[in-house]
């Protein structure tokens, strides 16, 4: 008797999702049933207003009777499907608790394998080496940007001094200039003879040769 119990404990319980599968298809079942019970109620009915019409109580209260009976096991078979109801709510509950730590296990899993993966002294080792990368950049962009030849051997403080002493020399020339004299404008009256030649001597000559060679 032992044995077989302890055969039985060792067998593998069903999946929650063969269980829900089972668990519809029950319900399905019992409201089947109780669609075909209506019917039998209504028939029923039906049979006890015809029997009332010929006056045949006894045979309409048998119908009667019978209702009765089909509304009872109505009744029963909505606490069937309660349960069933009731049964799938906790089971859906247990199934999404049961993912969810399943899902948090595999989670801190891979956590810690990315853990084991890395080291305080790997990242310490990787960040010095990036810190040394940068420092050796910086000193061949340093490097780069002094001026070398020639330019390395100019004073900047000599420099900026005569540039000031150009600027002050400037100065003094532009307040020393006399003002220039304002030409009086000429009288509306007056006609100023063109002495200006429509075209320059050059072209003048220019046009000749040109002439003299397309006579050629």
């Amino acid at each position: 008797m032992l044995k077989r119990l302890l055969t039985k404990s060792k067998k593998k319980a069903p999946s929650a999702l063969s269980t829900l599968d089972r668990l519809h298809e029950l319900l399905e079942t019992l409201e089947k049933k109780e669609h075909v019970l209506q019917k039998k109620i209504s028939i029923e009915v039906e049979k006890a207003k015809d029997y009332t019409k010929v006056k045949n109580k006894k045979a309409a209260i048998q119908c009667l009777k019978k209702k009765k009976l089909y509304e009872a096991q109505i009744e029963q078979l909505g606490k069937f499907q309660l349960r069933v109801h009731d049964q799938m709510i906790t089971l859906e509950g247990a199934k999404a608790t049961t993912d969810t730590i399943d899902a948090l296990r595999t989670g801190s899993s891979a956590v810690k394998s990315i853990q084991q993966s890395l080291s305080v002294d790997d990242i310490e080792k990787t960040m010095e080496q990036a810190n040394e990368h940068s420092e050796n950049m910086r000193q061949i962009q340093e490097a780069l940007a002094t001026p070398v030849g020639a330019a390395a051997d100019f004073d900047e403080d000599e420099l900026e001094a005569e540039l000031e002493e150009l600027e002050e020399e400037e100065l003094e020339e532009e307040i020393l200039q006399p003002p220039s004299a304002v030409p009086a404008a000429p009288l509306p009256n007056q006609s100023q003879p063109n002495t200006e030649s429509p075209h320059p001597a050059s072209d003048v000559d220019e046009l000749a040769a040109l002439q003299a060679e397309m006579a050629l």
